[in-house]
């Protein structure tokens, strides 16, 4: 029976050699373009949930009510920790984790930029990161104890054993190797290479003692069987109790499992994040493998009067219906086993691009019983999907019209095959319109004024022995010409570290909060950025001493603080009392997509962190970054010189959405071209069809291109049936996308109608090589047989 059943299938693939390589070679597109998106999806989905304490780990957020709407933020006082462990019982151990720093580590002559966190010692406790070598309870017990990751200890230390070593951190203390972890997964919100204990700054007297600072991240791990809503409510006023009423801001708990897809709150409440992105895929992954099943079932389906009197005679002879059905599902699955070996292939060679494009690395766990459970279940699927509707088709032929050649209906208007040839369409048509939408999107907020001159425009860390060094190193900058002006500011113009809703000025409402954002420079900085003045001048702390605790105000912070005279007036900044000197044009600090905020740029009273170097636009970039980085080694000879362009920073604000674009159009391209093998399949089988259709028009005079038009026109309009209803559907799905922007673009018409060309010229592209050979055929080949 088995045997039957295989040489039955084998024969069936043979015979019929273009339309089993055009089903297998869309099944497997279709299926390689599915397990690419789950594999993605099955990341996204495991993000920090290999945990053991998984469902007991939170973090704490804070609510704030800010411009008349509940602002929820993640960072939290230093304090808070060690007074969590104290006042709550249903907390068992909780850690403080730092912002990424990015610190030069130092063994003999060898140093290297790396990436790490200061955290409490608990913390390797709390989350299942294993170590290789090592203690989780007590290795970061000791102030000047320094975990590596195995990835960072063997670029250090090479092949040797880097426990017990000593490293120097910043170039200024030792610490000991107290542990090395294994590789950190590719599914974890945590990107350090490294790990301080938080006593070494507690040691240091570096804390931060006071409840209204936020500056850091606090983690929880609650008791086993401990009630969350008991912890929830107890730390939901400490800032406001320790800080005696100073602070207004609510807390609460957040799992850290739903950190990565649902970090998005709106006035205080979760509404999502990156699982919209997540279920979108989903869908994509569903209609591709979906319209790679279509192309089956239509190509099945056409090719019936091929298979009709098979059919007929095994049910003359006493076949059943259920046995014709479980043949011809058989035969489905056998395809969709083939199909899926010739998918992983195609995964395995396609991975490593995929991977490059979504800055992962993702693979195929071979030794996984699951994979091998899921790959299974996947074909079954894939197969029965793909063979149903052609299994239960040509099973119900009726043996008696078959064998007459009277089975074959009249061409009805709606028929199965239609619909399913316009879902295809429809659905590559809507993420062609879709594709389109998130370019235009793109390419809006790449052309929005940014307030500066980014050209030639870059910035270097304050790091070393530059902190002492500045004025020479400015000084020899210019110099040396490699710079056309330098100044030293908070942070990059492409991010924002500080924000402040607790500055008073004169008429302001004492019960209303407005938040600002906070930014410093030393001077020169409206000429190095090139930014534009609006009234008063730059801060200038040579020529007016008293700058160091001047100001500059951009428009829209004049707008909301109600000025009118906006130059010397006072804004009082705990401690300190700013004065006005400038005012400029708004600027993009974040994000493109939003609305520039209130900013307020300080004088040098606390000094900063970047030094941004406009270069010499008379030498060429590589002349002027030698120069500079030649002053850099003069005066900061133990760092390397790390110049960071600032154009190439502001475009990474881009990146989300271009994957989003590149993904859409990747996706569309697949789409199109596994819906234009079954369209080129069902073109070749009606081509066939109608030979002698086709030969009788032309004896009878048509020409070639009536007979083109005739093979043509059937396609075309089902494509356009297809756009009919994609259209609406991509408007509907866009406006939800776009809703997500402030800034963002109207939808126009002609993207519908440009999508719809292509749709119809790639249909027409599609069919045309059929239909052309079909009508140049010597019409004598064709009737011979009559």
């Amino acid at each position: 029976m088995v045997k039957n059943f295989f040489r039955l299938a084998i024969r069936n693939l043979l015979r019929n050699k273009a339309f089993s390589i055009i089903n297998i070679s869309g099944l497997a597109i279709g299926m390689a373009s599915a397990i690419i998106i789950l594999l993605w999806i099955q990341n996204e989905l495991s993000y920090d949930r290999f945990h053991t304490n998984g469902d007991r780990l939170y973090e704490v957020w804070s609510n704030d009510m800010v411009n008349n709407t509940v602002r929820s933020l993640v960072n939290t006082p230093e304090i808070m920790a060690p007074g969590l462990k104290n006042d709550v019982p249903e907390i068992e151990q909780v850690s403080r984790v730092s912002w990424d720093q990015d610190d030069l580590l130092t063994v003999s002559d060898k140093g290297l930029k790396a990436k790490g966190n200061l955290v409490d010692s608990s913390f390797l406790s709390m989350f299942s990161f294993p170590l290789e070598k090592g203690n989780v309870k007590t290795a970061l017990s000791d102030p000047y104890s320094i975990v590596l990751t195995e990835r960072l200890a063997k670029k250090i230390f090479g092949n040797e054993d880097a426990m017990g070593k000593v490293i120097k951190v910043e170039n200024d203390e030792n610490f000991k190797v107290t542990g090395i972890l294994k590789y950190l997964p590719n599914n974890t919100q945590f990107d350090f290479e490294y790990l301080m204990s938080y006593d070494y700054k507690s040691m240091k007297g570096y804390i931060d003692s006071g409840w209204t600072g936020i500056s850091i991240r606090t983690f929880v791990l609650l008791k086993p069987n401990t009630s969350f809503n008991a912890a929830n409510s107890k730390i939901k006023n400490v800032i406001v109790e320790h800080s005696g009423g100073r602070a207004k801001t609510t807390e609460f708990l957040y799992p850290v499992s739903k950190l990565r897809l649902y970090s998005n709150f709106e006035n205080g409440k979760p509404v999502g994040g990156r699982i919209e992105g997540v279920k979108i895929y989903g869908i994509t992954a569903a209609f591709i493998l979906l319209i790679a099943c279509i192309n089956f079932m239509n190509l099945s389906t056409a090719r019936s009067e091929k298979r009709a009197k098979e059919v007929g005679i095994r049910k003359v002879v006493g076949a059943r219906k259920k046995s014709l059905i479980g043949q011809f599902l058989g035969e489905s699955i056998f395809m969709a086993f083939i199909a899926g070996v010739l998918a992983v292939i195609i995964v395995q060679l396609c991975l490593p691009a995929f991977n490059g494009l979504v800055q992962k690395q993702l693979f195929i766990h071979y030794g996984n019983i699951y994979f091998w459970l899921a790959g299974t279940g996947f074909i079954l699927f894939t197969g029965i999907l793909s063979g149903s509707y052609p299994a239960f088709f040509l099973s119900a032929f009726k043996p008696v019209f078959v064998l007459k050649g009277t089975f074959k209906k009249v061409n009805a208007l709606v028929t199965p095959r239609k619909v399913l040839v316009v879902l295809q369409f429809t659905f590559a048509i809507a993420l062609i319109i879709c594709t389109l939408i998130v370019e235009q999107q793109i390419k809006y907020a790449q052309g929005r004024e940014t307030g500066y001159d980014r050209k030639n425009l870059g910035y270097v860390h304050i790091q070393g022995d530059i902190p002492k060094n500045y004025e020479l190193i400015k000084n020899e900058l210019l110099s040396s010409s490699a710079a056309a002006a330098v100044s030293k500011t908070q942070t990059p113009l492409t991010q924002n570290w500080s924000s402040g809703i607790s500055m008073n000025w004169q008429g302001k409402d004492p019960n209303t909060k407005i938040q600002i954002n906070r930014y410093t420079e030393d001077g020169d900085l409206v000429k190095t950025a090139g930014m534009h003045l609006v009234q008063g001048r730059d801060i200038d702390i040579k020529n007016y001493p008293s700058d160091s605790t001047a100001c500059i105000l951009s428009e829209s912070a004049v707008k909301v603080m109600g000025f009118k005279n906006p130059l010397g007036q006072i804004i009082f900044d705990n401690p300190i009392n700013w004065h006005v000197v400038g005012v400029i044009k708004d600027f993009i600090l974040e994000s493109p997509y939003e609305p520039v905020k209130p900013f307020m740029i300080k004088g040098p009273k606390y000094g900063g962190d970047v030094i941004h170097i406009k270069l010499n636009s008379a030498n060429t970039t590589a002349q002027n970054l030698a120069k500079a980085e030649k002053v850099f080694k003069k005066y900061n000879p133990a760092y390397p010189f790390e110049f960071h362009f600032i154009d190439e920073e502001y475009a990474q604000k881009f990146s989300d959405e271009q994957l989003t674009g590149t993904l859409a159009s990747l996706f569309a391209a697949l789409t199109i071209f596994i819906s234009c093998l079954g369209l080129f399949g069902l073109a070749t089988y009606m081509a066939e069809n109608r030979i002698k259709e086709i030969g009788v028009r032309k004896v009878l005079g048509a020409s070639v291109a009536n007979i083109t038009a005739l093979l043509s026109k059937d396609f075309v309009k089902l494509v356009i049936v297809a756009i009919v209803i994609a259209s609406p559907l991509a408007w509907w799905a866009m406006s939800k996308w776009l809703q997500g922007y402030d800034y963002r673009i109207t939808i126009n018409w002609w993207t519908f109608f440009i999508s719809g060309l292509l749709a119809v010229f790639i249909a027409l592209i599609t069919v045309s090589y059929q239909s052309i050979r079909a009508a140049v055929a010597n019409p004598v080949n064709s009737l011979r047989t009559e």
